[in-house]
């Protein structure tokens, strides 16, 4: 058999489509973007393409062993745990302050937040450009990478080092993105009337009144310059010192080939898109598979009731303790089994009914027949992952998108949002009780995952195709529209206007000229000659 024509063919056929992988340099985000690129990572792998991923050396989420990627450790830190990790309590103890029934409350708790993250966002993506001189400055690292003839740069934007490594290797350059360090992607490129595309973290719908459209423009203008504050200084510097002065800082980091969009217009509301946007929400989710033996028998002794899952993410294991036994009370009211991931003090009240786990397989969870409510934070993937499953969600947002991702579910009829600074264990289980009880929710939710199953490609296939695509023709150039590289006076045709306004100005005061010379001659002869 290991000598026969077939075997020597299929050998053949495995080394020829290895020869078509590529090489890919990755810089990724840290944290739960990790978690997607990583999944990018692993098809791109199964694939024949050869990946290696930049990583610092306090990297969280980043494996240095891999047996899909071959590492490239920095010895440098990129303080994503400081950022993130150990700031979120301070940033969770204000939200909890930020009660809507207390106006002036309420805007002061959201000042201080938002000061509390320019402040540790600012410090982050310092260190981030502290990290991007040592690459650029370390000649063996940089030979090696130019050396490496790598055919694609594959990273997340909202860091800015990966744009800063394709553009130094002049290779084509592919996003893994949402969120950029200038804001929310589509904004950047995408044209974007703000009569009908409601800002990110305004909570509105694509349906707005007046108020709210002032309200849309305002939280525009003050968003968009928030970005820049605590981003700019420290990236803009290191441009003009190895691209040169010349060189345009928003025209630098919009200058990527595919855009690999993770969400969709069934998440999203509809709006206009670019050629090189490709859309790929979703591209994570897969068929849920059996659950644990233990965890199986808890799920069927909820008989017809069915259970509620909950998880605040990977990032928020535990809440405060008053917060804790306000749910578990809410809890302990319902028929149904709960399976709740949280790492904190075991509440007194916890009900017999409530199953505490440090960690459980969410996707499998959400995928069970038996599954009827997902209590979740709003993070990206636990909303895309409900919306796989159809599964109605009880949001308890905490920061971040998580309060707008829940709110374009609330408006597709598929969740109710309580305010975590309001909640109580009555407020908590009404909400709970509405969704168990009102059939329209779930209903939403599955037509919701009708609409995203319903497609000729599924979204990694989509993402991998375009990167491999990247490669094959080195680039996508002829996708890329030159708006990317207009300045906004040009962009809007500011110039346009006034040019033809002084031109109507000009034609209109050369006319009252000629008018008036003609009234002159005709009738100023007449009343002289008379």
């Amino acid at each position: 058999l290991l000598h026969s024509p077939l075997f020597t063919l299929a050998l053949l056929l495995i080394q020829l489509s290895r020869s078509f992988g590529g090489k890919i340099l990755v810089f990724p985000l840290d944290g739960s973007h990790w978690v997607n690129m990583k999944i990018l990572i692993e098809e791109l792998h199964t694939k024949g393409h050869e990946i290696s991923v930049i990583r610092p050396s306090d990297s969280w989420y980043i494996s240095e062993e891999s047996p899909f990627y071959t590492s490239v450790n920095l010895p440098v830190a990129s303080g994503f745990e400081e950022a993130f990790g150990v700031f979120l309590s301070e940033l969770l103890d204000m939200r909890l302050e930020a009660k809507p029934s207390s106006f002036w409350l309420f805007i002061w708790s959201h000042f201080k937040m938002q000061q509390v993250l320019m402040e540790h966002f600012g410090l982050y993506h310092k260190k981030l450009a502290e990290l991007t001189v040592h690459m650029l400055e370390d000649k063996k690292l940089m030979q090696t990478l130019h050396e490496a003839k790598f055919d694609v740069v594959l990273t997340d934007p909202g860091v800015g080092v990966g744009t800063f490594l394709g553009h130094r290797l002049q290779v084509p350059l592919v996003y893994n993105v949402r969120w950029t360090i200038q804001g929310e992607a589509h904004f950047l490129i995408a044209p974007s009337p703000l009569a009908y595309i409601p800002f990110s973290a305004t909570q509105l719908t694509d349906k707005m009144t007046f108020p709210q459209r002032i309200m849309n423009v305002l939280l525009y203008i003050i968003g968009m310059r928030s970005m820049s504050y605590f981003t700019e200084p420290h990236y803009k510097p290191i441009i003009k010192k190895y691209f040169g002065p010349d060189v345009d800082y928003l025209t630098f980091f919009l200058d990527a080939d595919i855009w690999l969009m993770r969400n969709d217009f069934i998440f999203e509301f509809p709006r206009p898109t670019m050629p090189n946007i490709i859309y790929m929400s979703g591209f994570q989710c897969k068929p849920s598979k059996p659950l644990p033996a233990d965890l199986e028998e808890f799920v069927q002794s909820s008989g017809d009731h069915g259970i509620i899952v909950m998880t605040l993410g990977t990032m928020v294991a535990k809440l405060p303790q008053h917060v804790t036994e306000e749910i578990a009370e809410a809890f302990a009211q319902l028929p149904q089994k709960v399976i709740w991931r949280y790492a904190g003090q075991r509440p007194a009240n916890l009900g017999n009914n409530t199953l505490l786990v440090e960690w459980l397989p969410q996707n499998d969870l959400l995928g069970h027949p038996k599954t009827k409510v997902f209590v979740a934070h709003g993070g990206t993937n636990g909303v895309q992952e409900a919306i796989y499953h159809g599964v109605p969600i009880v949001g308890l947002p905490l920061f971040f998108d998580q309060p707008d991702n829940l709110s374009r579910i609330r408006a597709k009829g598929g969740a109710v949002i309580v305010d975590i600074a309001e909640l109580n264990r009555d407020l908590f289980a009404d909400a709970l009780k509405t969704v168990l009880n009102n059939p329209s929710y779930r209903e939403n939710m599955q037509r919701l995952s009708r609409l995203h199953r319903d497609q000729p490609i599924k979204p990694l296939d989509q993402a991998v195709f375009w990167i491999e695509y990247v490669i094959r023709h080195k680039g996508a150039a002829h996708l890329k529209a030159q708006s990317y590289k207009m300045s906004w006076f040009v962009y809007y045709s500011i110039d346009v206007v006034a040019a033809l306004l002084a031109t109507a100005l000009l034609l209109m005061f050369t006319f009252i000229l000629v008018v008036k010379l003609l009234w002159r001659m005709i009738f100023g002869k007449k009343i002289k000659h008379e």
